[in-house]
């Protein structure tokens, strides 16, 4: 399956993206089909095939989540409202907490249950 993505591109910290057109399954970077645009975020500029991205679309191929909020913005995609993106939560690990058994532990609920 094909999908339009972005491939990032540039230096540390000065990002820039390509427009690519790729297999799903291969990694951003890797193999394209077709470039169909860059965009850079720090000047908030795109330039964009609209004609062979639009070619794209009508053949079936997905657009990512980002590419399409841009596409929305720029006005190539006629929309009401974007795609929410949202980051995955890193999942948090549970540690268990150990107790090491200790003589006077039982006496302190003992003399709790007495006081209760």
């Amino acid at each position: 399956m094909l999908t339009i993505r972005f491939n990032r591109v540039g230096k540390k910290n000065q990002a820039s993206f390509r427009i690519a057109l790729q297999e799903k399954t291969k990694a951003p970077g890797k193999r394209h089909i077709e470039m169909l645009g860059s965009y850079d975020p720090h000047k908030k500029g795109s330039v964009l095939k609209k004609d062979r991205i639009l070619h794209w679309i009508g053949l079936g191929a997905e657009l990512s989540d980002s590419v399409y909020n841009l596409l929305v913005r720029e006005g190539v995609v006629a929309a009401e409202k974007k795609r929410a993106i949202k980051m995955k939560r890193p999942e948090v690990k549970a540690v268990a907490e150990e107790v090491a058994p200790t003589g006077d532990a039982p006496a302190v609920a003992e003399s709790e249950e007495k006081a209760v």
